[in-house]
């Protein structure tokens, strides 16, 4: 049963769930999460019931007006706030928009300027792909027990900072599995196996629109197959069109708009009766 809510605007709202009902259900329930970038892809996304959604603080309220009801995480993209006060800005106006809770992959003292804001902050743990080359690449991180337990410890700090939940990417699926109970966080798991409390993959990958999908992405649809297909019928429909113009079978009978009857041959008898003006 969705819930009544005020948003941080102050504005009277209904969500599928609350930042509590988030940290009541872990490790009780499976939950799913994709990342719409439109009011059209939002409003597919809560139709069919998709339980959180995730998207750039830019999208926002396009997203926010396709699926008015679903629990949104506003990313703020690391490029686009820089300073301590550009972020917290950032945040602020998020939630006002609607968000129910901010992102940042930034550091413990961010996450810790969010929270101490009464925001819900979520971070990011694993592999961070635009920090990857800390990590020596893009890899899997926590294949070994001794960086598995160098992970736990990333866990509790991002914990004790204020966040109450992490996006958890790339990472081998028996750390998770491992970490996830004895920590309080939500774990979001894109890339890090089944063990999360809730899954989440790009809609790109989800509908087959990546040249190049990650290892741990499934499509479950071929949308490129059909744009293509839409591409070519959009050709046909034009070309038939032109060529019944030409042919003059476009516009016909059908398609006109008659004049009253008798009103034609008036007409004609009246411009007949008019003087003929040459230039």
């Amino acid at each position: 049963m969705h819930k009544r809510i005020y948003t941080y605007g102050g504005q009277p709202a209904r969500r599928n769930y609350t930042v509590a009902d988030m940290v009541a259900l872990k490790g009780k329930a499976r939950l799913c999460q994709t990342c719409p970038a439109t009011e059209e892809e939002a409003a597919a996304c809560e139709a069919v019931g998709i339980d959180v959604l995730n998207t750039a603080d830019a999208d926002l309220p396009a997203v926010r007006a396709g699926a008015p009801e679903t629990f949104i995480i506003a990313d703020l993209p690391m490029t686009a706030h820089l300073t301590p006060d550009d972020i917290l800005r950032a945040a602020v106006r998020a939630a006002e928009a609607g968000a129910d809770a901010v992102y940042t992959p930034r550091s413990l003292r961010t996450v810790e300027m969010l929270a101490g804001e009464g925001l819900a902050v979520q971070g990011h743990l694993g592999l961070v792909p635009r920090l990857s080359t800390q990590r020596g690449g893009l890899r899997i991180v926590g294949k070994t027990a001794a960086e598995a337990l160098e992970l736990a410890g990333d866990f509790r700090r991002l914990e004790d900072a204020g966040a109450y939940a992490a996006e958890v990417e790339c990472v081998a699926s028996g750390a998770l599995a491992a970490i996830a109970p004895r920590s309080g966080l939500v774990t979001h798991s894109i890339g890090a196996g089944p063990a999360g409390d809730v899954v989440f993959m790009f809609l790109v990958d989800i509908c087959g629109e990546s040249e190049r999908p990650p290892g741990h992405a499934r499509a479950f649809a071929d949308l490129p197959a059909i744009r293509e297909r839409i591409v070519e019928e959009r050709r046909r429909a034009l070309g038939e069109y032109r060529a019944a113009v030409m042919d003059r079978s476009y516009p016909d009978a059908a398609t006109s708009v008659p004049m009253l009857p008798g009103e034609h041959e008036k007409l004609v008898e009246a411009l007949d009766a008019r003087p003929t003006c040459h230039s």
